[in-house]
């Protein structure tokens, strides 16, 4: 009785050792399988296809499945297609390379030189640019706001002045950084303000901006005025038309 009790629990333990076995031969066949343009699956946008995950990487296919080191991958794509986030999972069953997206909202068209080349684009809430053909076209109609001479070190005063206009009351329409850097923006009233180089001024300055809207509204000064100059907040000059 023991025996045959013995020898059950002996057959069930190599057949569950063959059945392991079996499954580590077979992940490591996969694991060793060579990945193919057809082997990436995309999910979370229908902007992007197979080989923009490979002309907008270092990915060499085919390559096997091992030697993909996934952490690279995502920031070059991440980086290179303007995207908030990306995931890259290495599958076994099925098969491939899994990637997932998740792609930034345009808010404000844009525009940046890039050897000595005109780009046009978008940018997103947080200052990021867009590749024009990357951007949902479901998001453009209401676009208001052009930003012009894009540059990466403006990221951060774009975020600000963004979600500055979710509190405020003024609408910009234009915002414009020459080569030199100095930044100027139009407010739909107010017209033309001129905000200067010192990037550590914007909030006071945008305050100002709101502030001085709401005086000039209330006391109907806006068909007065032609250019705003708050390079200095503490001493802002105002130009006005003469007749």
């Amino acid at each position: 009785m023991i025996c045959e009790k013995n020898k059950k629990v002996n057959i069930r333990s190599f057949l569950f050792l063959t059945l392991f076995l079996f499954s580590l031969s077979l992940v490591s066949l996969k694991t060793l399988k060579k990945v193919e343009v057809q082997d990436i699956k995309i999910s979370g946008s229908e902007l992007f296809s197979q080989d923009d995950v490979v002309n907008n990487s270092s990915l060499k296919l085919p390559i096997r499945l091992i030697f993909i080191e996934t952490y690279f991958l995502e920031k070059e794509l991440k980086q290179n297609l303007s995207l908030k986030n990306v995931s890259v999972i290495k599958q076994i069953f099925p098969f491939g390379l899994k990637v997932q997206v998740n792609t930034r909202t345009p808010i404000a068209y844009g525009e940046r030189i890039q050897n000595d080349e005109k780009i046009s684009g978008f940018i997103d809430k947080d200052g990021i640019f867009i590749n024009k053909v990357k951007a949902d076209e479901k998001s453009l109609s209401k676009l208001v706001i052009q930003v012009i001479g894009w540059r990466e070190e403006f990221k951060k005063i774009l975020s600000e002045i963004f979600n500055a206009l979710e509190n405020y009351e003024f609408e910009l329409v234009k915002i414009t950084f020459s080569p030199n850097g100095f930044l100027t923006v139009e407010e739909k009233d107010l017209k033309t303000i001129f905000l200067g180089f010192n990037p550590n001024l914007i909030n006071y300055q945008l305050q100002m901006i709101n502030n001085l809207k709401k005086e000039f509204k209330k006391n109907k000064f806006l068909e007065k005025i032609d250019n705003i100059d708050l390079t200095d907040p503490n001493k802002p000059k105002i130009k006005v038309f003469k007749p």
